[in-house]
């Protein structure tokens, strides 16, 4: 049998063969981060660069183990299971703003978008997260919300910080302080230091919160990035380094662990990529500062 058929124009190749069983293909930007699998070879990575190269455009899929391959922009892809025809990534804006069933704009956090064209000014209470990392998450997905509330998110650089930070805010139930700790469980030092800190303050003045995670890095849902699981990292291993080591990422300095933050953050479309551990304790402290916010 003539696979394709003398007629160039008269038959799909999808139809026929091994990639027939997925259906038809569509279009797809190769969007940095995103998982794709070539089928041909059965390869699968995130995009981590998009050129031209002899002539003809190409996409770099990294796999989890950090190891690198090229394939040139087109059909003979998979996106989630489905054919996709890959596309030069979308740049502005870098994803399309999701919608709810009546057409309205959600932010990044599912809320219903709100047109304005400045932020609010500022508001008494605050918001502190452990690290730069955590912050650049929470803006990344609750920027727009926390904007329109007034609501500044600050770093602690540390839970041992926290309370010189708080006998400096001095919150009242109209200055209120949240506040989110990585790897809140019961026996951890972050326990310990939280259950400190709830007794020298009322409860209409100050909530912590906390998510199980060693770091905010496995708040991402791994399946984001290409792999099942985050890597348990032994006892006494620096937590990025480690983790790096593991999944067979460069790292050797802190640059690479900046380069790693950077693929992960750009891996997050919106909440629905986030563990809801952590969603929830976001949501939480928003609720607890924005109380009587008209």
């Amino acid at each position: 049998m003539d696979r394709y058929g003398s007629d160039i124009l008269a038959h799909d190749p999808h139809e026929h063969g091994s990639f027939a069983r997925y259906g038809h293909s569509r279009p797809c930007p190769a969007n940095y981060g995103e998982v794709f699998e070539e089928v041909e070879t059965g390869w699968c990575g995130a995009v981590t660069k998009v050129e031209k190269s002899g002539g003809m455009q190409v996409v770099v899929l990294t796999d989890r183990h950090g190891r690198s391959r090229t394939f040139e922009l087109g059909p003979g892809f998979l996106f989630e299971g489905e054919p996709v025809i890959l596309t030069p990534p979308q740049r502005a804006p870098k994803q399309s703003a999701p919608t709810n069933a009546a057409g309205k704009i959600r932010t990044n956090s599912g809320s219903v978008a709100v047109k304005q064209t400045r932020a609010k000014v500022a508001q008494a209470s605050r918001i502190w997260v452990e690290g730069r990392h955590d912050a650049e998450l929470v803006e990344h997905v609750w920027g727009d919300d926390l904007r329109v509330e007034g609501v500044v998110v600050e770093l602690l650089d540390g839970a041992d910080h926290l309370e010189a930070i708080l006998a400096d805010f001095a919150p009242t139930s109209q200055r209120r302080a949240g506040v989110l700790l990585d790897h809140l469980i019961p026996g951890s030092k972050e326990d310990r230091i939280a259950k400190e800190i709830r007794t020298q303050h009322p409860s209409d003045s100050l909530l912590i919160v906390g998510h199980p995670y060693i770091d905010i890095w496995q708040a991402v849902k791994p399946a984001r990035l290409g792999f099942t699981a985050w890597p348990e990292v032994p006892r006494g291993t620096d937590f990025k380094y480690g983790t790096l080591a593991a999944l067979g990422w460069p790292a050797n300095d802190y640059s690479d662990v900046a380069s790693a933050w950077q693929r992960i953050l750009r891996s997050v479309r919106d909440f629905r990529d986030l563990e809801p551990a952590f969603l929830g304790r976001v949501e939480e402290l928003i609720d607890f500062v924005t109380v009587g916010h008209s």
